[in-house]
Parts: structure tokens; C-alpha cells; sequence
């Protein structure tokens, strides 16, 4: 998967991050890293994260596994079960996130 394909896939769900209320980094491993940035008071924002802003969660997963829980062909609990997404930060932010893409 592409930069540009990953971009597009977490653009088409910032309209339901807006309630969120916090800074989520997508960590791709070689595929690179995104930060979402999600206020009440504007529209979310994404970026490729070059490091400079602190995220209040990190989730660490494939492209391959973020491309299938965007589409809804992973269940995101099943997924972090096997391991194939990794938390930190809050995992109430985690569990937020989760409800507002699936």
C-alpha cells in the first residue's frame, strides 16, 4: 500500500474523529507514520508525523491490517487479540477511536 493510498484511507474517516478530542498517531512501522489531530471546536487533521507533536495514544500496526480495519473486514478487538495492533498511550482514546471508525 502507498503513502498516498494510506492517506486517503484515514482522510475518508476524519469526519467521525471530530468528537475524539485528541492526538492519535498511526505508526506503520516502514510504511511510515500518520497523526491525527482531533478538537471538538474544529475539523480533524492529518499529517504525516514527523515527530514534533506528542500523540495521546500510539497505535502500532501494519498498513495491510490498518487498510482491513478501515474497510471492516477486521473486527479491531479480534486484531489487537492476535496482537496485530499494539496500544500506547491511553487506551481509552484507543477504545474511542475504534468506536468512531468501525
Amino acid at each position: 500500500m502507498s503513502s498516498e493510498e494510506i492517506n486517503e484511507k484515514l482522510s475518508e474517516v476524519l469526519p467521525r474523529l471530530k468528537n475524539l478530542s485528541a492526538t492519535v498517531r498511526f505508526d506503520l512501522g516502514g510504511d511510515g507514520r500518520w497523526m491525527v489531530e482531533a478538537r471538538p471546536a474544529a475539523a480533524a487533521r492529518l499529517s504525516r508525523d514527523d515527530g514534533a507533536l506528542d500523540a495521546d495514544c500510539t497505535i502500532l500496526l501494519s498498513a495491510e491490517t490498518l487498510l482491513k480495519l478501515l474497510d471492516g473486514t477486521l473486527d479491531p478487538m479480534l486484531a489487537y487479540s492476535l496482537g496485530k495492533i499494539k496500544v500506547t498511550g491511553s487506551t481509552e482514546i484507543a477504545m474511542q477511536l475504534v468506536s468512531a471508525i468501525g
